[in-house]
């Protein structure tokens, strides 16, 4: 079992009915240019972090989602631009790769994911070959953080694991490394 998180296992109780797989939707909104190559690794990894938790993601762009209603719905926002350019301009990757938002101590079913520092830390995590799976390992450092948030959301908590997708801060290695440690 990959290491993900109790937050998540608590997530299964307060989301998931037993013998039952709950859908979650997540509606993706990104506000500046992405790849579309860069989304199916996304979608694999949140996958791969949730499938302990019996919960099945249902991905809609906000587009499709319309104004459609769903039983359980989180929003994603990614901020900036999620694309990982050939010679990237020097950044502060300081500060968080994504928050999710809380009102009166209470965990929202909202994040935002900050693409420019997820790409610099990625670029600085990259050498050699890399570059030639850059959309994959983007794919893999987006799908990481969104599963971090989406464990905050299900647990409707602001805690943090010691190991896996659910620490506090995730290094550029741990975010496009094949496996999470």
């Amino acid at each position: 079992m990959r290491p993900v998180c109790i937050c998540a296992l608590l997530a299964v109780a307060a989301f998931a009915t037993p013998g039952s797989n709950s859908v979650l939707t997540v509606v993706l909104d990104f506000e500046g240019p992405h790849t579309a190559q860069s989304l199916d690794p996304m979608k694999r990894e949140v996958e791969t972090a949730m499938k302990e938790s019996g919960v099945t993601v249902d991905w809609r762009t906000r587009a499709e989602a319309g104004a459609s209603s769903f039983d359980n719905l989180v929003l994603v926002r990614f901020k900036g631009k999620c694309v990982l350019e050939p010679v990237g301009y020097l950044y502060d990757e300081r500060g968080p790769l994504a928050f999710t938002y809380a009102t009166a101590g209470e965990v929202q079913p909202y994040s935002e994911v900050s693409c420019d520092r997820v790409t610099a830390a990625v670029r600085s995590a990259m050498s050699g070959g890399d570059y030639a799976n850059a959309d994959l390992l983007l794919g893999r450092a987006l799908g990481r953080v969104v599963a971090h948030e989406m464990l905050h959301m299900l647990a409707k908590s602001g805690a943090h694991a010691r190991e896996g997708v659910g620490k506090a801060a995730l290094s550029g290695k741990s975010l496009i490394s094949p496996n999470l440690k």
